[in-house]
């Protein structure tokens, strides 16, 4: 959850430190699909993936338990945690930011019940004017759940594009200034067949992004779906990596459950590191067409997808 509202209230009583390495492909099997951007008219309000956050909700008794094991994952460390108001509406959340060198964390353990929608959003992209960003997910077919709100040190907005994806836009008063990430995770999306074209050529416009591979012959066995094919489509943009998976929705415990995937250098070390520290792997290693994939279930209940690029 990845700095937000959330995010930014923490970083009023915490640390800040963050990373990024853009990624370069080509258009691949993209016969079936094919997206030339249209003349954007709107700014590109992205400021790098390294200011991206995951949000992560869990409860007060756990949140040790996650932080402990995720920074043992991953490397890094957290700030101090705290107690704040991080709504537009009264409210109470230990908070605390993670930092590791392949993705950020924004991580609650609400005292009060969460007010809606907060809880379903699934990043926190920070933008260069909260104002123009707005206007241009509007233009380029987004929603406003949340209007823009003041939080300590900023503000926020919370969006939804054709798909049902929920993502936070931030922006701080004092411009941040973070290292790149060793490595970007993926935002990982899953959008039915009906909103698959419309949810990429929005998100594409307002993120200025890349279509960089399209398949719609993907091997589903990446996301439980042996002997099935699925379309699976790669975007680059200002704010990150994202990974769509088209799909029927009759998908096995627990793909669809994650919101990140996590790149990293010998998949193998990492979930040994990740076991020890109490981390339970659900999907064993197998390979899929970029290397090898995982996934695991952290303390808490945080279901992430880690995977090791074939060199």
């Amino acid at each position: 959850m990845n700095f937000s509202t959330f995010s930014r209230s923490l970083l009023a009583a915490s640390i800040a430190v963050a990373l990024s390495l853009p990624v370069t492909g080509a258009f691949a099997d993209n016969a079936a699909y094919s997206y030339t951007p249209q003349p954007v008219q709107a700014p590109d309000v992205s400021v790098g993936a390294q200011y991206d956050t995951t949000h992560v909700y869990v409860s007060g008794n756990d949140i040790d338990a996650f932080v402990n094991s995720f920074v043992a994952t991953f490397g890094g460390k957290a700030s101090p945690r705290a107690v704040f108001t991080v709504t537009p509406t009264p409210s109470r959340t230990a908070s605390q930011y993670v930092q590791t060198p392949v993705g950020m964390l924004s991580v609650f353990a609400f005292e009060t019940p969460v007010p809606y929608p907060f809880g379903n959003e699934r990043t926190g992209y920070l933008v260069t004017d909260i104002d123009k960003a707005v206007r241009a997910a509007r233009s380029a077919g987004a929603d406003v759940l949340v209007e823009t709100f003041d939080d300590p040190i900023g503000k926020d907005a919370v969006i939804q594009w054709p798909g049902g994806l929920t993502m936070q836009l931030y922006w701080h008063t004092k411009a941040p200034s973070y290292a790149p990430l060793e490595r970007v995770p993926d935002n990982r999306v899953y959008v039915s067949k009906y909103e698959a074209n419309n949810f990429i050529k929005r998100f594409v416009r307002f993120s200025h992004g890349k279509v960089l591979s399209d398949s719609r012959h993907a091997d589903g066995a990446e996301i439980g779906k042996t002997g099935e094919a699925i379309r699976r489509v790669r975007i680059q943009s200002g704010f990150g990596n994202m990974l769509v998976f088209v799909t029927d929705g009759k998908l096995p415990y627990p793909y669809g459950r994650e919101t990140t995937g996590y790149e990293v250098a010998d998949l193998d070390a990492t979930l040994a590191k990740a076991q020890a520290s109490g981390v339970k792997v659900l999907v064993a290693p197998a390979p899929n067409v970029e290397g090898r994939t995982a996934m695991v279930e952290f303390p808490g209940g945080y279901v992430a997808e880690l995977h090791q690029r074939a060199k």
